[in-house]
């Protein structure tokens, strides 16, 4: 986990620049990181970044305690768990990590409303799109189960074209991180689904 440690630091210095309380932490890799319209988008949430580049949701419960210790939200959105599909995980360890992830976030804030969204069908990662959709299905599954204060955002079917295919545009030209469409549809989604 060291070679995130420069962007955790960044991290624990923007952290202490925010100016107001965060009500809404917004955690995971670069899709979260990259995400530039975020704080307009959600300025009614008074949201806080805390993406950080690469990073894994293995790296996101790794981190979790020392990247949330300032921070008393009212609730949390994630995206996490691409990377560790991309790096060669396989979807059943992307979900017991889900489960560690949900252990840690109960155990520091409690039942708060928390929002997972789903794995998104990038065009770079398409081959892989069984493997995605399981993990998905997994997670879903475990919070449908538990009926607590975990919610499922599926932005999966929200980003494929009439074909059921990944819809180019919403994409950068790397097929993996989002374009500025792209964020659009986060926005409306998880916009949609927050209470």
């Amino acid at each position: 986990m060291y070679w995130y440690e420069d962007e955790v630091k960044r991290l624990e210095k923007d952290s202490l620049k925010i100016g107001y309380a965060p009500e809404t932490l917004f955690y995971g890799s670069s899709s979260m990181r990259m995400w530039t319209s975020l704080y307009d988008d959600f300025k009614d949430l008074k949201p806080i970044n805390l993406g950080f580049g690469g990073s894994t949701i293995a790296a996101c419960v790794w981190f979790f305690d020392r990247i949330m210790m300032p921070f008393h939200p009212k609730r949390l959105v994630i995206y996490a768990g691409d990377n560790d599909l991309g790096d060669g995980r396989l979807p059943e360890e992307v979900f017991i990590f889900f489960q560690q992830l949900m252990f840690r976030v109960n155990e520091r804030f409690g039942n708060i409303p928390c929002y997972y969204v789903s794995l998104k069908p990038s065009p770079a990662r398409w081959s892989m799109a069984d493997q995605f959709k399981y993990a998905n299905n997994l997670i879903e599954s475990e919070i449908i189960k538990k009926q607590n204060n975990w919610r499922f955002v599926n932005i999966f079917k929200a980003m494929l074209d009439s074909s059921g295919a990944p819809k180019k545009e919403y994409f950068a030209d790397d097929g993996l991180h989002l374009s500025v469409k792209g964020y659009s549809v986060w926005k409306e989604v998880i916009g949609s689904s927050i209470v």
